[in-house]
């Protein structure tokens, strides 16, 4: 499955969906995982082809949803600080936390990067979160779009159906409705999306700067990319996340 931002990489954003893959050693789910109890519902996918498997999250009868969480995404090319905050989607929130501490992030590679300019597109985002670096990982498991934080950002001018994720924006890539796993992109540009990204946090300051660094060494386009969108040119692995 390719993830975009709302279309970004199952697929690519503004034209594009977000994508992701998964730990060829992964064990796949347990064939009696059933859906969690909770209010987020974290389902097992009955597709495990691509998955890396680590169980799934806590799912509390109530989901945390106040205060703010930090973790550090300690990568190949510097430190990228970001912000959880669990109003804006608590079951996000929740299962990125769980796959922080299960080591899911570390080892693997951010394996997009978009550079969409040329009116009326605009997406500029660092996608990780795939196992695989292939854009086809996941974590076994989907959960349910927390989209009141997407609807609630600001107009995209002369879009009214298109909303501006602002540089410094922290959201889920997704194939489609429902479909969360452990996909993330990590805006260093304005971009023009719909509002159908779950928005559960933000970049420090200090991590912006690498992703400008990051964003300044371009794109390497392979065999299935364009100049505007493929792999970072310098390479980026989250080394771990913590």
């Amino acid at each position: 499955m390719r993830l975009l931002p709302a279309a970004l990489c199952t697929t690519m954003i503004t034209a594009v969906a977000l994508l992701a893959p998964a730990h060829a050693s992964a064990a796949p789910a347990p064939p009696d995982a059933e859906p969690t109890k909770g209010a987020c519902a974290f389902s097992p996918l009955e597709d495990q082809s691509y998955a890396t498997w680590v169980g799934l999250p806590p799912d509390p009868a109530h989901t945390p949803e106040r205060g703010v969480r930090k973790v550090t995404l300690e990568t190949s090319q510097g430190d990228i600080p970001i912000v959880l905050e669990r109003a804006l989607a608590p079951c996000t929130v929740q299962s990125f936390l769980h796959l922080v501490r299960k080591n899911y992030f570390d080892g693997t590679d951010c394996h997009r990067l978009t550079a969409y300019q040329t009116p009326p597109a605009a997406l500029s985002v660092l996608q990780c979160g795939d196992p695989l670096g292939t854009g086809w990982g996941d974590p076994g498991y989907s959960f349910a779009d927390e989209l009141d934080s997407a609807d609630a950002l600001e107009p995209w001018p002369d879009a009214p159906d298109r909303r501006k994720y602002a540089r410094g924006t922290l959201a889920m890539a997704n194939g489609g409705p429902d479909t969360n796993g452990s996909q993330f992109f990590l805006v260093y540009a304005d971009s023009r999306l719909r509002p159908d990204y779950n928005v559960f946090g933000h970049v420090t300051d200090e991590g912006l700067a690498v992703l400008d660094k990051i964003a300044a060494g371009g794109i390497d386009p392979g065999t299935e990319g364009t100049p505007e969108d493929g792999a970072p040119a310098v390479g980026v692995t989250i080394e771990q996340a913590r």
